[in-house]
């Protein structure tokens, strides 16, 4: 598996893009929805799956792509190919707040696992597959399920983590305890399992979850600080319930006060 030598650069601090620099003929991967700019030149192609395979007939384009839907994503990837003459660029956007991770398989030993929804783009050769758990604790309780995606193949891959990102390296039986969200994907050789908490007053009062994720070395691991569904949660914890009402903002005057403020219709 050879897939095509791309160059880069990752712009920004907070809401960072990754641009991706492509030789005549060389093409990059990306999940529908975070593209974001291209030089003309460009040909954007939509495909099953994620194009790795596409000389094994449409029964391999067809496993390839209903392997995605486990995943909950779509069916179909887009490439993004330089058709002219000369470099041109093609540039990717994280979907929110948070860090862009390159991620080379060369050095990686081929092969790298992340959540569900953290891949965001990759030269194209690379494989987007599924990682099956084969523990009934990490698939019941262990935040991601039964199902991850992996990435194989020689290339660069891109990944997006929420908020601020962290990257441990684990010696052998060296052991990490993450909250299970908060995982976004590791090495190969990681053993990945989840944890019981363990206490009553911490069960019932600690508002943490009852589980931990645990990953144990040798390899790499990365871990984000602000997962989306934690972001989400806060927000919808805050959102109106009915109508137009707000939360008030902290106001004593909770709702009488938004009433001035100009903001609200009646």
């Amino acid at each position: 598996m050879n897939a095509h030598e791309i160059d880069y650069t990752i712009h920004g601090e907070e809401m960072q893009y990754v641009e991706i620099v492509l030789d005549p003929q060389e093409g990059v991967v990306a999940e529908s929805g975070s593209f974001m700019m291209m030089s003309d030149g460009i040909q954007m192609q939509t495909i099953f799956g994620d194009g790795s395979k596409q000389d094994e007939g449409i029964l391999g384009k067809l496993f390839s792509a209903g392997k995605r839907l486990l995943t909950g994503e779509s069916l179909f990837m887009t490439v993004f190919s330089n058709a002219g003459v000369g470099r041109k660029e093609v540039s990717f956007a994280a979907p929110y707040p948070g860090k862009i991770i390159p991620i080379d398989l060369s050095e990686l030993g081929g092969k790298f696992i992340c959540q569900k929804d953290a891949f965001l783009c990759a030269a194209k050769g690379v494989s987007v597959g599924i990682e099956f758990s084969r523990k009934l604790g990490r698939g019941l309780f262990g935040g991601e399920g039964f199902i991850m995606q992996k990435l194989e193949g020689d290339g660069m891959a891109f990944v997006h983590a929420g908020g601020n990102m962290s990257k441990k390296e684990l010696k052998a039986g060296e052991v990490l305890k993450v909250d299970t969200g908060c995982v976004v994907g590791f090495t190969k050789d990681i053993d990945y399992d989840v944890e019981f908490v363990g206490g009553i007053k911490n069960t019932i009062f600690g508002g943490e979850g009852l589980f931990f994720a645990t990953l144990k070395g040798p390899g790499t691991v990365y871990i984000q600080s602000l997962p989306f569904s934690r972001l989400a949660g806060r927000i919808l914890a805050l959102a109106p319930k009915t109508g137009n009402t707000t939360r008030g903002e902290g106001s004593v005057l909770g709702g009488i006060g938004d009433l001035l403020d100009g903001d609200n219709s009646f």
